[in-house]
């Protein structure tokens, strides 16, 4: 007789396909005679980690696939999977196997046998919890990362980094809607989305050290983390995209500038072509660091994928750009030689349009 189901485990996974079967073997190790599944939420591996998965599901139906194509984002991930179960608790940890697995039955305990609970997390900093061999520079940057996130928690918690919890299902469905999956740290949207204090226990666990694969902690992952913050700061007045759109726009606008500068602008034909010649260098550039940065999650990829998505933005914002270099011709006098006021309010007027038709052409978003 198969037992009721009680746990689901979600696991997001982007390259790790030498993880899949180890994690599994773990999991029905430390999960024996609990009802369980595993749901691998997977960014579309180039190593083939869903199809890794997918061979353990052919005779473990407890081993299920979420596939995603042209989305990208851990947290993202992880709330696909709690929505893709009908687990009365869902987990999430991580593919990597530094999260202690034997922890799961201890969390689905305490949540089972204390109602008002909704969560428990696993912490690093509490007793029995540990960093393992991390280095002095990588705990110097998980410190800062603790201290700014306790900034917009309403919660006495000691590791609000954590990637590693368990969570009634119907709670963090209930507030789906509201989350921002900006991010690796689904935890910290999932504590400042709700309307009401989670009520919320910690149990300690040691942080173990990758075995294979490789570490997904880079400085894109680290100004992820800064925009999450801003994001359930201010994101609700100021869309977070459309902010780091913009931000990237005003760099743009100094690229701009220093192009300008230099090229003669002492007549009228000069200055526009001048001002044609630096809004094309400055459109080439804006593109690039927004496939970087703002469309992470869609990253255009490839020589011929960068090259059309390059032609595509600047055909889509071929119209901002006229209105650009229109608007500082209009207000540009040559007898006084101000180019720089009407250079920006040209960048101005094209900044919107350019990010309504680029956000839904060239990265295919609303």
């Amino acid at each position: 007789m198969v037992a009721p189901l009680e746990l689901a485990v979600v696991v997001p996974t982007f390259n790790e396909a030498a993880n899949v079967p180890r994690l599994v073997a773990l999991l029905e190790q430390a999960l024996a005679g609990r009802g369980w599944e595993v749901v691998f939420v997977d960014d579309d591996s180039p190593d083939g980690t869903a199809d890794a998965a997918r061979l353990l599901g052919r005779t473990d139906p407890r081993v299920r696939v979420v596939q995603r194509i042209g989305r990208r984002g851990l947290s993202s991930a992880c709330i696909e999977g709690m929505c893709a179960t009908a687990a009365p608790v869902v987990a999430v940890i991580d593919g990597d196997l530094q999260h202690d697995e034997a922890l799961l039955p201890r969390m689905l305990d305490r949540l089972q046998a204390e109602p008002g609970l909704d969560l428990v997390i696993g912490s690093r900093f509490v007793e029995g919890g540990g960093l393992g061999d991390w280095d002095r520079d990588r705990v110097a940057k998980s410190a800062l990362a603790t201290r700014l996130s306790r900034r917009v928690l309403d919660a006495d918690l000691s590791d609000p980094m954590s990637g590693f919890f368990a969570i009634r299902t119907d709670v963090v469905r209930a507030i789906v809607p509201k989350l921002s999956a900006i991010g690796f740290k689904i935890l910290l949207d999932i504590m400042t989305t709700s309307r009401r204090p989670l009520a919320f226990a910690e149990l300690g666990y040691q942080f173990r050290t990758r075995e294979a694969g490789e570490s997904k902690l880079d400085y894109v992952v680290a100004m992820e983390f800064l925009i999450a913050l801003y994001d359930r700061m201010v994101g609700r007045l100021v869309p977070v995209r459309f902010a780091m759109f913009a931000g990237i726009g005003l760099l743009g606008a100094l690229v701009h500038f220093v192009v300008l500068a230099p090229l003669p602008h002492d007549t009228r034909g000069g200055f526009r072509t001048a001002t044609i010649a630096a809004t094309l260098v400055a459109m080439t550039f804006n593109f690039f660091l927004n496939n970087a940065l703002t469309y992470r999650d869609s990253r255009l990829k490839g020589w011929r994928a960068l090259l059309d998505g390059w032609v595509s933005f600047c055909l889509v914002c071929s119209v901002g750009a006229i209105a650009d270099v229109g608007v500082a011709i209009f207000l540009f006098n040559p007898h006084t030689d101000a180019w720089v006021l009407p250079a920006l309010a040209g960048i101005a007027v094209g900044a919107v349009w350019n990010y309504a038709l680029s956000s839904r052409f060239v990265w295919g978003r609303y």
